[in-house]
């Protein structure tokens, strides 16, 4: 039987916090294995901002994150700041752009994040093993046991970082939540966030002929509001006022959109009809929106898009007006974790201690990144969850 080879950490999974967990955990004078099943390391950083990277947002603080204790992620943010990892960056001679609402994104594309990632772990001499499968893990005498396709391989800290289901086709998988049950955590039920929303019917069908089109909105579900572009897909909606209301929507609720956020519909319209009463609802409300969503609104609203404006009352202008300022409509789902950026809900963050990440039914076992119950806005804030989780944990 191959004896197994001997490291003070395990890290599973070779992603964002992952491998800043390795590099900063290895400044501790540890000796760092890290794994994982894929051909190449921080696929999902590869592709983040279309392979800019929007690595964390300036404005990143608890009440943007979703999680059943809400109070939890307080302890790591503050202790691990977006300036943080901008200094890192600096060090290696990288640079940003603020971009929309604090959003930063690396200059030099993601390739050069990752390799500020894989150019730190390896000046702490932290050894990543790619293409290797995870078989089984067992903890026995405070030391934890990882069966691999690479052979077996022991130590005494294991630190989870395996992510969430976002993606498949880039290998995410359920392994935090497996290993998590294993040890006696509970997992907070996950559905798809940051996601696009999908329409059947008739308005599936008006989304798809407009499909490209793209507007501001304030999109609102459960009791949050996001002002951000909409844009009309193939498949229903996406853009950033759909990903960001995603996460906190669930099957059967309704989504209300206020298409005019700073204008003055009404006002416009009666102008309008002053100006040009014989000017069709559809022409008219071109002063305001792309052609095409101009001729959906008038077309789905409670009037009729070729009524003239000289037939309409203020009455029934202020009322169409209301319409669109709270569009209700009910989604017929997401698109799921195929296009998801994230996971939402995960390994509960009851059975986790918020200063180290560390289990409170295990010593020695951590869960950090995208596997716990800690979801960010879009934006950069979860890549700022995976910098501050992994440091809480390595600063343990």
């Amino acid at each position: 039987m191959q004896a197994a080879q001997t490291y003070d950490t395990i890290v599973l999974g070779a992603g964002a916090a992952g491998l800043a967990h390795a590099a900063m955990s290895g400044r501790n004078g540890r000796r760092i294995l890290v794994l994982d099943h894929a051909k190449r390391p921080a696929e999902k950083v590869r592709i983040s901002g279309g392979g800019r990277c929007n690595f964390t947002n300036l404005e990143t603080r608890a009440d943007r994150f979703l999680s059943q204790n809400p109070h939890f992620a307080k302890s790591a943010l503050a202790r691990y700041t977006p300036w943080d990892f901008i200094s890192l960056m600096a060090a290696h001679g990288l640079t940003y752009t603020e971009k929309h609402k604090g959003q930063l994104f690396c200059d030099q594309k993601s390739g050069a994040i990752i390799q500020m990632l894989l150019d730190e772990a390896a000046s702490v001499d932290a050894e990543i093993r790619l293409s290797t499968e995870i078989l089984a893990i067992h903890h026995r005498d405070g030391r934890y046991d990882v069966e691999t396709s690479g052979g077996p391989f022991q130590a005494e800290r294991l630190v989870v970082a395996t992510g969430g289901l976002s993606i498949p086709k880039m290998g995410a998988s359920g392994l935090a939540y497996d290993i998590a049950r294993q040890f006696g955590h509970d997992i907070v039920e996950t559905r798809a966030g940051l996601v696009p929303f999908t329409f059947s019917g008739e308005l599936g069908e008006k989304f798809a002929a407009i499909s490209g089109v793209a507007a501001p909105v304030r999109a609102s579900v459960s009791g949050v509001s996001f002002d951000e572009d909409l844009l009309f897909t193939h498949r229903g909606l996406s853009g950033p006022a759909s990903l960001q209301t995603s996460s906190y929507w669930h099957p059967g609720e309704s989504l209300t959109l206020s298409l005019l956020t700073k204008s003055d519909l009404a006002q416009t319209l009666r102008a309008a009809k002053q100006a040009r009463p014989k000017q069709t609802l559809a022409k008219a409300l071109e002063d305001l929106f792309p052609a095409r969503l101009a001729a959906l609104v008038a077309d789905i609203g409670p009037l009729s898009a070729e009524m003239r404006l000289a037939d309409l009352s203020h009455a029934v202008i202020d009322d169409f007006a209301a319409f669109t300022r709270a569009w209700t409509l009910t989604p017929m789902g997401t698109e799921g974790y195929r296009t998801a950026e994230v996971t939402v809900g995960g390994i509960s963050t009851d059975g986790l201690d918020q200063r180290t990440m560390e289990s409170r039914h295990v010593r020695g076992l951590y869960f950090i990144g995208e596997c716990v119950d800690v979801t960010g806005w879009l934006g950069g804030y979860n890549f700022q969850w995976a910098w501050a989780s992994a440091h809480a944990a390595a600063s343990a």
